[in-house]
């Protein structure tokens, strides 16, 4: 069976909706990237800076796709290959309804995405990388290559530009940070209170003051859902 590569758009909830956007040809390659933001900490006399982790940096995906309509004839009732081109150009202009560009999910395959056989604390997260990733469409450069005599464009060559689009919910799950000696944070869920909390986090519910004084709650038991709270290192 055939897996063609394709795109969808997808809602809040990070559903898929309408029907895909299917490519006309599967791409020969794509790249991806992932790097990390290093700052370095200059100290006088040394050989070399220390070396600072500050943050991850956007997944980016690269990849070219191929489009011809002269399979109906080259002559003055060809097909325009922009009827397919256009489909893509859509998804990197803005929805009117949420006054940005859509959130998409690009799929191809079965089970083998790269990125989807991480080990550790990223395997039972990484279910969205089964077959493809979340994104947003960052860049479109097309280069039309044949035209009829009417200058209808026949080819083109699509060169798209890809970042993972992850939620500050999502990240947060993704990566729960469990070292108790460095400031991490916690997305108030229904039900939790701070005592949860500290209790999840420190081992310790006692411990729940230390938490409403770091977010200097006036009262720690009005805490709104989806709050995101620090929670800070304990001695």
């Amino acid at each position: 069976m055939l897996h063609p590569a394709q795109f969808y758009r997808l809602d809040k909830k990070f559903k898929t909706v309408g029907a895909p956007v299917k490519v006309q040809f599967n791409p020969n390659e794509f790249t991806m990237t992932k790097a990390a933001q290093i700052a370095e900490v200059i100290i006088p006399g040394l050989d070399a800076p220390l070396l600072q982790f500050v943050r991850g940096q956007t997944e980016t995906m690269s990849l070219e796709l191929f489009f011809d309509s002269t399979e109906g004839g080259t002559d003055e009732t060809a097909k325009a290959v922009t009827e397919d081109t256009d489909k893509f150009y859509q998804l990197i202009k803005i929805d009117r309804t949420t006054h940005a560009i859509p959130v998409c999910r690009f799929e191809w395959g079965t089970s083998s995405f790269p990125g989807s056989k991480l080990t550790e604390q990223w395997a039972s997260q990484n279910a969205s990388r089964v077959n493809g990733f979340n994104c947003i469409v960052d860049n479109v450069r097309q280069r039309f290559t044949m035209f009829s005599p009417l200058g209808v464009p026949l080819r083109a060559t699509l060169t798209v530009q890809l970042r993972e689009y992850k939620s500050l919910t999502q990240q947060i799950e993704q990566i729960r940070f469990e070292s108790p000696d460095h400031t991490h944070t916690h997305q108030v869920q229904r039900g939790e209170t701070l005592s949860f909390i500290a209790g999840k986090v420190y081992d310790d519910p006692r411990q729940w003051r230390a938490i409403a004084n770091h977010n200097q709650l006036d009262d720690p038991l009005e805490i709104p859902v989806g709050a995101v709270l620090e929670i800070p290192p304990i001695q």
